[in-house]
């Protein structure tokens, strides 16, 4: 079977032009899928201030920086979907709604999606977040709430507490589903209020501007009350693009792809990368570093076959 590209990286985010960049340098023929638009969520974030060498950056224009250089290097890219992926000896089919493409390995790097409420249009960006070490420092000495009872909402708002005057921890049950540990810091916390047994309902605010409160109502009696917040963090979970790897690679019970260290999956010459696999952090700087050690990894792997 003759072989279109050497690699094939699905997903144009942070960790698929980084992969990208790594391939091309090492001398890998390379193709990048996106669905979408190149960038990922990183693209639709107004300003990315942990970033190391930029004090603050548009996500924008960072991740149109990334895919820059690897156009330059001579980076294929294809604006289609990837339905289907499969393994024929040693070459990997990747099919889409116009075509097949046949390689020698594969970056998946599709990334995940925040889980969302139905309470945040018109606020995205200007008010509600889903990345407390991205945007807690915007809202230092002010006040913001976390909506979440998991370990990530235990930990966003124990990290935001450094930051922000007041933070308002709101959990639909009456205990937190995360940690004891974090559990008990977080009662130790001086500047954090438990709002529990309670549900978002709205958010106050000017569209499009800025947030002035959230409304919550409690699951028990019906009653209403507002927090005067000015960012809502929510820590209700993410949705990892890995449908596509179901009963062909292994996937955590969330649905993350499993791989080790050298982002290599249960399949031979098939490797991840970025917010979809399992990790214990999720940011552009991470998914940068993954995928350069998917493309060294792939690399090998190739040389190797």
């Amino acid at each position: 079977m003759q072989r279109d590209y050497d690699l094939i990286i699905v997903g144009g985010g942070p960790a698929g032009l980084s992969a990208a960049i790594y391939a091309l340098r090492a001398g890998l023929k390379t193709a990048l899928l996106e669905k979408q638009f190149i960038g990922g969520q990183a693209a639709i974030t107004n300003d990315i201030e942990n970033y190391p060498g930029f004090q603050s950056v548009g996500g924008q224009e960072l991740t149109e920086l990334m895919f820059a250089q690897a156009k330059a290097l001579g980076l294929a890219t294809v604006s289609r979907e990837a339905q289907k992926i499969e393994k024929s000896g040693g070459d990997f089919i990747i099919k889409t709604s116009k075509q097949d493409y046949v390689c020698g390995a594969v970056i998946f790097a599709a990334g995940a999606t925040p889980r969302k409420l139905g309470i945040e249009n018109g606020f995205e960006g200007v008010g509600v977040s889903y990345c407390a070490t991205c945007d807690g420092n915007f809202y230092r000495g002010r006040s913001v709430a976390v909506i979440g009872g998991g370990d990530t909402a235990l930990k966003d708002a124990l990290y935001l507490a450094k930051l922000a005057s007041k933070v308002y921890l709101v959990h639909r049950r009456d205990e937190f589903r995360g940690g004891k540990l974090l559990a008990q810091r977080v009662e130790e916390g001086r500047n954090i209020e438990k709002v529990l047994s309670f549900v978002p309902l709205r958010i106050e605010g000017t569209p499009g501007e800025s947030i002035s409160g959230l409304v919550v109502r409690s699951v028990k009696t019906g009653q209403e009350r507002t927090l005067p917040v000015e960012g809502i963090f929510m820590a209700v979970g993410q949705t990892p693009s890995s449908e596509l790897l179901r009963g062909f690679a292994e996937l955590t019970e969330n649905g993350y792809v499993k791989c080790d260290g050298r982002m290599r999956t249960s399949v031979p010459g098939l490797f991840a990368a970025g917010d979809v696999r399992d990790t214990v952090l999720r940011q552009v700087v991470t998914s940068c570093a993954d995928g350069a050690v998917a493309a060294e990894q792939a690399a090998e792997y190739l040389s190797e076959q």
